[in-house]
């Protein structure tokens, strides 16, 4: 990537951080830098970086390298990191709104208590990403990995994880309420107390996962395979949605959800904050002249 294009994505941050010293001199450190982001930077190289609560606006960052950069507290609006290289990245407590991180890498990141509505994350690799008290309402997980990442307490209402791969995650006590697991790759992992109301488990691999207090009010069961899984009970089958094709342990027995049906509501999505406006320009100076 051209210096050239990196000094055009990072030109609000010089804008700023230079205003803010000339009202209050170079001396004087408690003056904050507010680090905005935004235009194309293209496969630029952001590694390493202190971005603390830096703001990202309208960016393109396709196949930018963030690796071990940390982001924590971070605002992304509207922003796309498609192949972007996360890894080892720390984004905990950072925001989301019309981020697009498909194919991106975040192996071994720290995303926990990250927040967002509808995050796009098709396609990623996401390897033992911790996750945890994650709140990503309607976010698209479509064919990502997950293996081994941990998404305790982690609320993915209404999310895709389709096709996902996510064998030996962690996702006790998350809520993943009419979220969609279809024919995902769940061998190992772990849904105790989870809830999965409302969710759709069709085809899903689900060998040796924990389900022990799990919430399957109006899950759907029809054609998973759950003869290997365990802590499940009967109470729980009798308020999931089981058909002729579904595989349960030995002594359990599921049925149709006929004249059950299940609805939920989607929490409110908090409004993304408007970004700062730029400092106004010094007054010009005046100079008289004299014969």
């Amino acid at each position: 990537m051209s210096r050239v294009s990196c000094l055009s994505a990072l030109g609000v941050v010089l804008a700023l951080s230079w205003a803010g010293l000339a009202h209050a001199g170079e001396s004087d450190k408690s003056v904050p830098k507010v680090v905005m982001f935004g235009g194309s930077c293209q496969g630029c190289s952001l590694s390493g970086r202190k971005l603390t609560s830096a703001s990202f606006t309208g960016g393109n960052f396709n196949k930018a390298s963030l690796v071990e950069t940390d982001l924590r507290g971070a605002s992304i609006t509207a922003t796309s990191f498609v192949g972007a290289d996360f890894s080892r990245a720390d984004l905990r407590s950072a925001s989301l709104f019309g981020a697009n991180f498909t194919q991106a890498t975040f192996t071994d990141a720290r995303l926990d208590g990250l927040e967002g509505a509808g995050p796009i994350f098709v396609d990623a690799e996401l390897k033992r990403a911790r996750l945890v008290s994650a709140e990503l309402i309607g976010a698209n997980f479509m064919r990502a990995s997950l293996v081994d990442a941990q998404l305790t307490g982690a609320q993915l209402i209404a999310s895709n994880l389709t096709f996902v791969d996510a064998q030996r995650a962690d996702f006790r006590s998350a809520d993943l309420t009419g979220a969609r697991l279809i024919h995902g790759k769940f061998q190992d992992a772990s849904f105790k107390g989870a809830t999965l109301d409302g969710a759709d488990l069709a085809g899903a691999e689900l060998a040796r996962a924990e389900f022990r207090g799990a919430s399957l009010e109006g899950t759907r069961l029809y054609g998973t395979d759950l003869s290997g899984a365990r802590g499940l009970d009967q109470d729980q089958l009798d308020e999931a949605c089981a058909d002729s094709s579904t595989r349960l342990p030995p002594g359990l027995t599921g049925k149709p959800c006929r004249g059950r049906p299940f609805s939920f509501h989607l929490p409110r999505i908090p409004t993304p904050p408007a970004p700062p406006a730029p400092p106004a320009p010094p007054a010009p100076v005046h100079h008289v002249v004299s014969d």
